[in-house]
């Protein structure tokens, strides 16, 4: 792999290989905001590595995950990781 492939495919093994969070496989395809949003305050909570809370990790990744997609994140799968935020400011009372 040359460096402009490196570059370019970086932030799949972040959400991959995540140095704070150890996400469930596939966990932004879900199709179940409420599901995304408990994996990823599970994840949160039991990681030791974050730098930061667990309602800010949690967050972190899941608008690192939407912002890296971009155009070509599905507006339908958008709007349930949107949701999905929602539910993550619900279940950590914000």
């Amino acid at each position: 792999m040359n460096t402009n492939e490196k570059k370019k495919n970086w932030s799949g093994e972040v959400t991959k290989k995540s140095d704070a969070l150890d996400l469930e496989k596939d966990v932004f395809t879900w199709d179940d905001p409420k599901k995304i949003a408990l994996s990823l305050r599970t994840s949160a909570d039991s990681s030791e590595r974050r730098k930061a809370g667990p309602f800010q990790s949690a967050l972190s990744m899941l608008n690192f995950y939407i912002n890296r997609a971009g155009t070509n994140l599905n507006p339908t799968q958008r709007q349930i990781l949107e949701q999905a935020k929602a539910e993550l400011r619900r279940l950590y009372n914000r």
